[in-house]
């Protein structure tokens, strides 16, 4: 290759002739072309696999709707040109609000990548001070998921942005509205599975006359015992299954719906025309408008494409539902109209009766496990819900199992599971009809459609900053259709859609005791804090006898000292060498990445070895029993004191605070480079109950190793060899190191909370009977933070609120 070397101040530059330029540019083009095909094949892939976690619900409607809207009173108007109406309404409801308002609109409001009503109110807490957390800091503002979405301020929404912001009230309302949305998700996860399994049943039914309606009432209820008594196991063991099984039932209904279409009416095709709903409503007035309760039946599920949103990408839930579950279900409920406006007497099993004979079978069979697949995934999105709940403080603490190592969010709540399947079967048996289920479920779906509506309007306005015109415009747009078909639901109320309102009520009431009851005892703690400057007055010694040892101090307080301490040293005057206090709080970001978890700081002055550790959570992160919590807080705080020796800003003077100065420290790069030396080794059971001289604690220890084997398994701490190391940082380490191996002990409060003497009714109710009875029945904070309970004390005290 010949080169053209031409001259420059500082030596030569060589040009590249043509032919190499172009061999640059075709490696680039290559290189864009691999990118793109990469990114298209993995949406593909995503959109496959979405079949089966998102579409189960959706996809399986068209075994119930004719026969929802064709009930009651509208049992009059049985007639060609009404089945005709009723299929054109079906036709523009899934396509306004699935693909309309879900597909274009709603999937790009996500959370970095989350979706659901949580994620929404996540990005409006962060956007605009509408948080009713506790213990939230500046330094939360940092986290490189905080400022997710569109930046700048729009000064249009200003003034009704500081409007919220001012009044309480309003922020109260706001978190009510999304936990009503909450609680109707857990409804969903209630109703879904009743619905969609006898409606999948009762195939049998149709097909041989000797089963009774009890017969498939029994065999529907021993599926859905076996369905919620594997939920353990979790749905990544049967996972696999699922996008195949949706898959070919989605293939299937539109085949039979093309048949349908081509061998009863062609015609039925003029029906997409809207001329066809206004004849609808000419002929049947009133009772056309009531029958819509059935119609919203065709988009049940239509949530869960927002919801499962962070399983997957926006990109690939766009192309399943736009270009294979949307023409599939439009051409189903196409055959099925076909077939009933030939067949009138056909509605009560539409479905079925509208399925050749020759394929009859194998269909029920798909229809079966279709309706198994998607009553898993409303079962694992309430899972998720009560998860999120429980972060932002409104539910009870309650045991979260990750059941899978490799996909996140794939969760267990063994209390919820038999809950939701004593309430399922209730439903079940108490209904024995879908129609009647049908009217709950209509209810709880189109109430949590109508609050997105409500959230996307204002995301639209304070994250997204565009105008309020446009937000107003979306928010009347599809109000008004929701609008239409949420009072037609609850006309039914009677007619089975109260037990959506019973259960939503229940639920809404549990959020909200526990929450008013967990604020309270916040509160508590934040105007009985101890002032720093009586531990400053003590001196280094705090004017206790100080014993080897770390203790680690749990309050939900992220700055200053809680009460409990006092109390403690009060009724004991002694404590450990080293103190941390912990604080183990929910930001409102979906994932807290490993690099940003931990925040640590100094309260006092170095003499007195107090620090602050703050361990920070998304509402999606599970809390995982990794069992090395210790050895990473030992490793984070060694490296914040190398980190405060060489940043002069970290260090604190002695005119300033001796509180608030915290540090991010990346548990990813200490376990990387950490300033201390680390190596394990195997502790064998003898030595570890020898190294004590208490036979009780030996006993102890005993039985606690033979239960976690892992104990075994000891991580040791040295200093590395460096002269340069300033002395009293070498003096604070060795402190810490032998404070580790003398031991760690977990201080909590065991507290009681109750209303005081002068409170109200009202209050003593909430207080005294429901927060109290919450606290008994649900998961202690030791077992819930995952600490050893051979190391825990706990302090008991009384909260008057």
């Amino acid at each position: 290759m010949h080169r053209v070397d031409v001259d420059h101040e500082r030596g030569t530059m060589e040009q590249p002739t043509p032919a190499a330029a172009e061999q640059t540019q075709l490696a680039r083009r290559k290189g864009t072309f691999a990118s793109k095909f990469a990114l298209i094949s993995s949406n593909l892939l995503l959109a496959y696999q979405s079949l089966g976690v998102v579409y189960g619900d959706l996809s399986t409607s068209p075994l119930y709707v004719y026969r929802s809207i064709f009930v009651g009173k509208l049992q009059n108007y049985q007639t060609s040109e009404a089945i005709f109406g009723a299929f054109s309404l079906i036709f523009w409801t899934i396509t306004l609000i699935p693909l309309l308002k879900y597909v274009f609109v709603v999937l790009s409001a996500d959370d970095n990548g989350e979706g659901g009503s949580f994620a929404l109110y996540s990005l409006l807490c962060r956007h605009a001070k509408f948080s009713l957390l506790p213990n939230q800091q500046a330094a939360d503002e940092e986290l490189s998921a905080y400022k997710y979405g569109f930046s700048g301020q729009s000064t249009s929404c200003l003034p009704l942005k500081r409007f919220l912001e001012k009044h309480k009230m309003s922020r109260t309302v706001l978190l009510i509205v999304v936990l009503l949305g909450a609680c109707m998700v857990i409804g969903d996860g209630v109703l879904t599975p009743a619905m969609s399994v006898i409606s999948s049943i009762s195939g049998i039914q149709a097909a041989t006359e000797h089963l009774s309606h009890g017969g498939v009432l029994l065999l529907s209820c021993i599926i859905l015992v076996g369905l919620f008594a594997l939920q353990h196991s979790g749905t990544h063991r049967v996972g696999f299954l699922f996008a195949p099984i949706v898959t070919i039932w989605l293939i299937s209904i539109f085949l039979i719906g093309l048949y349908n279409t081509i061998f009863w009416n062609p015609k039925i095709v003029s029906a997409l025309s809207p001329y066809y709903i206004i004849k609808f409503f000419k002929e049947t007035g009133k009772d056309g408008w009531v029958s819509l309760g059935g119609v919203l039946l065709s988009i049940a599920g239509t949530e869960a494409m927002f919801a499962d949103l962070g399983h997957f990408t926006a990109t690939s839930m766009r192309i399943a539902f736009s270009f294979f579950v949307y023409p599939c279900l439009v051409v189903q409920y196409m055959g099925q109209a076909a077939f009933l406006s030939k067949n009138i007497d056909s509605i009560p099993n539409s479905f079925y009766n509208s399925v050749p004979d020759s394929v009859y079978w194998p269909v029920f069979v798909i229809a079966t496990l279709s309706a198994i697949v998607g009553s898993q995934a409303v079962i694992t999105a309430t899972f998720s819900i009560v998860k999120q709940c429980n972060a932002l403080g409104c539910f009870p603490r309650v045991k979260i199992v990750h059941t899978s190592k490799h996909i996140k969010g794939q969760i267990y709540v063994p209390e919820i599971n038999w809950i939701l399947m004593i309430l399922t079967l209730a439903v079940a048996v108490g209904f024995q009809d879908t129609t009647l289920i049908g009217n709950a479920y209509g209810l709880a779906c189109m109430t949590v459609m109508f609050i997105t509506t409500f959230l996307m309007a204002l995301v639209i306005i304070f994250v997204w900053q565009r105008s309020v015109v446009l937000a107003t415009s979306f928010l009347l747009l599809f109000w008004l259709i929701e609008g239409v078909y949420l009072s037609s639901a609850f006309i039914k109320i009677p007619q089975g859609g109260w037990v959506s309102l019973v259960l939503s009520l229940a639920f809404l009431t549990i959020m909200f005791v526990w929450h008013y009851g967990t604020r309270k005892k916040y509160n508590f703690d934040l105007h009985n804090k101890v002032p720093l400057k009586w531990l400053l007055g003590l001196g280094p010694s705090l004017g206790i006898v100080r014993v080897p040892g770390i203790g680690l101090i749990y309050s939900e307080l992220a700055t200053g000292i809680p009460s409990i301490f006092s109390h403690f040293v009060t009724n004991l005057p002694a404590f450990h060498n080293v103190m941390v206090f912990v604080c183990v709080k929910s930001v409102p970001v979906p994932f807290v990445s490993p690099e940003e978890r931990f925040l640590i700081g100094r309260i006092c002055p170095r003499p007195y070895r107090m620090y602050r550790c703050i361990v920070r959570y998304g509402y999606k992160d599970i809390q995982r029993d990794d069992g090395n919590f210790e050895d990473l807080l030992i490793q984070s705080i060694a490296e914040f004191i190398q980190m405060e020796a060489v940043e002069p800003q970290l260090s604190i003077s002695e005119s300033s605070s001796f509180d608030g100065r915290m540090a991010v420290i990346s548990t990813r790069s200490v376990q990387s480079g950490s300033t201390l030396l680390v190596s394990e080794e195997d502790v064998g059971i003898s030595n570890s109950i020898q190294s004590s001289k208490s036979l009780t604690l030996q006993s102890l220890r005993s039985a606690c190793d033979d239960e976690n084997p892992q104990m075994r398994r000891r991580v040791r701490f040295r200093l590395p060899e460096n002269p340069g190391m300033d002395p009293s940082v070498r003096d604070e380490l060795s402190d810490l190191i032998q404070a580790k191996e003398a031991g760690v002990a977990y201080i909590m409060g065991h507290s009681y909370v109750k209303a005081r003497r002068l409170a109200s009714f009202q209050k003593k109710l909430i207080i005294d009977i429901g927060y109290s009875f919450l606290r008994k029945n649900c998961r202690g904070p030791a077992v819930a933070l995952n600490i050893p309970h051979i190391s825990l004390i706990e302090v008991g005290m009384i909260y008057y609120v």
